[in-house]
C-alpha cells in the first residue's frame, strides 16, 4: 500500500501544482488513498520532495533535482553511451554500447530518482524496476531527454 500511495503521490505532484501537504492529502484521498497528514509528511521526506517556485509567486512540491555539475556529467555519459530507452509497465530497459551498462547504471543509481525500486546492469543492458507504469513512463521520458541533450 505504501508503494502504491507514494507512486500516486509522485503522479499527483507531476500533474498538479501542489502547494501544501493538505492539498496533497486531499488529492490522495480523492484517489482512494486514505492517509493522514503525518503519513503524507513521512512520504514527502522519504521521497525527498522539495518545494520550487511555480512561476506564479507561489511554491509547489517537486522531486529533488540533481546538482548541475552532476547532471552535466550524466548527460555526457547518456549521450555517448546509451543507444535506446524503452519501457513496459513497471520496467524500463536501457540499451548501451558494449561494456557501458555498469557506468550508466551507477550514474542512474546516484541520482536517487523517485519511483525507482532498483536496477540491474549487464554488459550492454540495464533493467530498472519502478513502482508503477507512470513512474516508468516518466523515467523513460526524462532519460530520453538526457540522452538527446548536448553535453
Amino acid at each position: 500500500m505504501k508503494t502504491e500511495r507514494q507512486s500516486k503521490l509522485l503522479e499527483i505532484i507531476y500533474q498538479n501544482d501542489i502547494e501544501t501537504q493538505s492539498e496533497l492529502l486531499e488529492k490522495l484521498n480523492q484517489c482512494g488513498f486514505h492517509a493522514t497528514q503525518a503519513t503524507v509528511s513521512r512520504d514527502i521526506k522519504e521521497l525527498r520532495l522539495i518545494k520550487i517556485p511555480n512561476g506564479k509567486d507561489k511554491y509547489k512540491y517537486a522531486a529533488e533535482s540533481v546538482p548541475e555539475d552532476e547532471n552535466r556529467s550524466h548527460s555526457y555519459l547518456f549521450t555517448t553511451a546509451v543507444t535506446s530507452i524503452d519501457y513496459s509497465h513497471s520496467l524500463v530497459v536501457i540499451k548501451t554500447k558494449g561494456g557501458m551498462a555498469q557506468a550508466v547504471c551507477a550514474a542512474l543509481d546516484s541520482t536517487n530518482r523517485p519511483g525507482v525500486m532498483g536496477t540491474i546492469a549487464g554488459d550492454d543492458t540495464i533493467f530498472v524496476a519502478t513502482r508503477s507504469d507512470s513512474a516508468s513512463a516518466g523515467l523513460a521520458a526524462d532519460l530520453k531527454k538526457l540522452m538527446s541533450a548536448k553535453a
